[in-house]
């Protein structure tokens, strides 16, 4: 930081009037303060190009990329540390997770799927967030504006736990709402705290489907019908529960835009 200083002459003689501080950081540019990012972004960026290259030149869909990988989860030692794996770095790439967590449901069955799920899901969470959070940090800051944007923004911070729980609940785009948590810079613990609870009812009935398949070999799958009303009822369960807290998001959201005006 350095100073300014802006002199009055009175009477002949020289007086200091104002000292004003000016910071460094306020004179630097976008690129500047961000640029150390960029190497960053474009590795990721290639991350998604290699694979969307590779799905393409193959002409495979995410659904057939899962089929080439099952024989390396099915009966093999590895296969649960090969899912956890795979699904923890697939928001790296935008995988869909609903297919991979099908998968997690047809090698490892409900209950381990469920399980594996769970610890996976929970990790790709931690990444997307610590990703969005490093891309994020300094671009988002509290102004103490009266926007609605920033006013949203500062109710995500200071209820970050029911803010995330509801958006897991109905269902928004998981890995979204990981970035945006981090790009937003909310605390970390509320944020996994809400991500764990709020995405159990999913993941028991999408693994729940998955388990449901008994055998499939690209065409129509064979289902057990048991396991695939079990999930079934979970998932009318989740859809309750989303349209409950989509009515209490909806309201709170009327309420901050009353606020606002």
């Amino acid at each position: 930081m350095y100073f300014i200083y802006m002199g009055m002459e009175t009477n002949g003689e020289k007086m200091t009037d104002i000292t004003t501080p000016i910071s460094l950081d306020s004179e630097k540019n976008f690129l500047q303060k961000h640029g150390q990012k960029l190497p960053a972004l474009l590795f990721w960026l290639g991350l998604i190009l290699t694979y969307n290259w590779y799905a393409n030149t193959n002409g495979l869909s995410p659904l057939e990329v899962v089929q080439q990988i099952l024989g390396f989860m099915t009966n093999s030692f590895w296969g649960p540390l090969i899912y956890i794996g795979l699904y923890a770095v697939r928001p790296l790439i935008l995988f869909p997770s609903t297919i991979l967590t099908l998968a997690g449901g047809f090698v490892f069955g409900p209950i381990l799927g469920v399980l594996y799920t769970i610890i996976a899901s929970n990790i790709s969470s931690t990444i997307a967030f610590y990703v969005g959070r490093y891309f994020g940090e300094g671009l988002f800051k509290d102004d103490g504006s009266d926007g609605l944007l920033q006013r949203y923004a500062r109710r995500m911070r200071e209820n970050s736990f029911e803010t995330v729980m509801t958006m897991r609940f109905i269902f928004l785009p998981y890995d979204a709402v990981s970035y945006m948590a981090g790009f937003l810079r909310i605390k970390y613990l509320p944020f996994i705290l809400a991500t764990a609870l709020g995405s159990i009812p999913g993941t028991i009935a999408f693994v729940g489907f998955g388990a449901s398949v008994e055998s499939f070999d690209g065409g129509l799958p064979s289902l057990n019908p048991v396991t695939l009303g079990v999930s079934l009822a979970i998932f009318i369960v989740s859809i309750a529960l989303s349209r409950l807290f989509k009515k209490k998001e909806t309201q709170a959201s009327e309420v901050l835009e009353t606020s606002e005006v």
